[in-house]
């Protein structure tokens, strides 16, 4: 089977609404947006390289599968019940650059619970942009969403992650051992969760943005 995707001749609609008033997020430096048609090309820049996908349950994305995904999953619509997830791009405000994208997914209503991921441009990482874009994600999944529990599941060996899980305040709750068959190999991954009062406890002692 070839690689080599047919040229797509669907017209260039852009699957995301830019009504809907609680978007985008904005923090300090950052304006987490629905990602558009017109992003491609710096997605493409970040999950294109075996780098950036090195620890997510994916492989660099061609030009062909980005676009497919930016109209259908990577939609950047707020969930309205469970099974649901945002997906929102990273932009720095002062440039208007796409640097990374989060995402939340609504797993049960019923638990109120939930889970988040984060992925970063390498040439944009160690500034601090993915804690202060889950910051706000975890922010929103509380506070609009009404989640109680939100966790991160990060691969072992992916430190720098599991650094952005903990000044998020979130604690470790497990150390599964090889619980994965991935990408050639066993990978442990650790659990990390926090609940909606000790975010909002946490946030009030700090009196600003997450550490």
């Amino acid at each position: 089977m070839t690689s080599d995707a047919p040229a797509d001749t669907r017209p260039e609609t852009d699957p995301s609404d830019p009504t809907d008033p609680r978007l985008p997020l904005r923090t300090a430096r950052l304006v987490l947006r629905p990602l558009a048609l017109s992003d491609i090309d710096a997605l493409l820049a970040y999950r294109g390289q075996p780098e950036t996908v090195r620890y997510v349950p994916f492989e660099p994305g061609t030009r062909a599968e980005l676009l497919t995904r930016l109209r259908t999953d990577l939609v950047g619509a707020v969930p309205t019940d469970e099974g649901q997830a945002l997906k929102l791009g990273v932009e720095v405000a002062a440039t208007g650059e796409l640097v990374g994208d989060v995402v939340l997914f609504w797993h049960s209503r019923q638990h109120r619970a939930g889970e988040i991921g984060y992925l970063l441009h390498p040439d944009h990482q160690g500034r601090g942009y993915a804690t202060e874009a889950a910051a706000a994600l975890l922010t929103f999944a509380f506070d609009v969403l009404g989640l109680h529990r939100v966790v991160a599941r990060v691969d072992a060996r992916n430190t720098a992650s599991a650094r952005v899980a903990r000044r998020l305040w979130m604690r470790q709750e497990a150390h599964l051992v090889e619980n994965e068959w991935f990408k050639g190999g066993w990978a442990d991954e650790l659990v990390f969760a926090v609940l909606e009062d000790e975010w909002r406890t946490a946030r009030r002692a700090a009196d600003g943005p997450a550490r």
